[in-house]
C-alpha cells in the first residue's frame, strides 16, 4: 500500500516500527542519510528516558535563554522560530515537539557525515555543546566539526 508523506519528505510511525521515506531523499547527495538518521533516532527518543530527556530539555532551555539563533535541520528550525518563551517555563507540547525533532535533527547532524548543508545553521558554540551531550549520554563517537 502506497502511503502518502504529504508535504514531508519522511515520516516514522513509532507503534508500528516503520519509517517512510519519499523517493526524492534520494536525489541530493546527504539527504537521505540525513534524513534517515533523524527518523531512526526517533525510535532513540521514545527509548532515551525521562532523565535524559529532561537533560536534553535543559540544554535547549539554555540556548533559547542565550537567544541561539539557527538549528541543524527544517524540522527543528520552524518549530523553534514559533516557540515563546512560556512555552519554555510551561513545558507546551509545541516546547516538546520542538526538543524531539531537535534531537533528531542533531543526530542527523553528528551521524550523517557530512560536513556541510544548508540547514546546518545553529552557531558553532552550540554545536559543541550538543555534541558533548551526545557524546555523554549516547555513548558513541559523533564525527567531527
Amino acid at each position: 500500500m502506497r502511503r502518502s508523506l504529504g508535504p514531508h519528505l519522511a515520516a516514522t510511525h513509532i507503534p508500528d516500527r516503520y519509517i517512510l521515506l519519499d523517493r526524492s531523499v534520494l536525489a541530493r547527495p546527504g539527504d537521505f542519510e540525513r534524513i534517515l538518521v533523524h527518523e531512526i533516532f526517533h525510535f532513540v527518543w521514545v527509548r532515551l528516558g525521562n532523565v535524559k530527556r529532561a537533560g536534553w530539555e535543559t540544554l535547549l532551555a539554555r540556548e533559547c535563554a542565550g537567544k541561539a539563533l539557527g538549528e541543524l535541520g527544517w524540522s527543528s528550525e520552524w518549530r523553534k522560530k514559533r516557540l515563546r518563551g512560556a512555552d519554555v517555563l510551561a513545558r507546551t507540547p509545541a516546547w516538546r515537539r520542538y526538543t524531539c525533532e531537535s534531537f533528531c535533527d542533531t543526530a542527523g547532524w553528528l551521524y550523517a557525515q557530512l560536513a556541510r548543508h544548508e540547514e546546518f545553521t545553529l552557531a558553532h558554540p552550540s554545536r559543541l555543546k550538543r555534541k558533548a551531550w551526545f557524546r555523554e549520554y549516547i555513548k558513541s563517537g559523533p564525527v567531527s566539526i
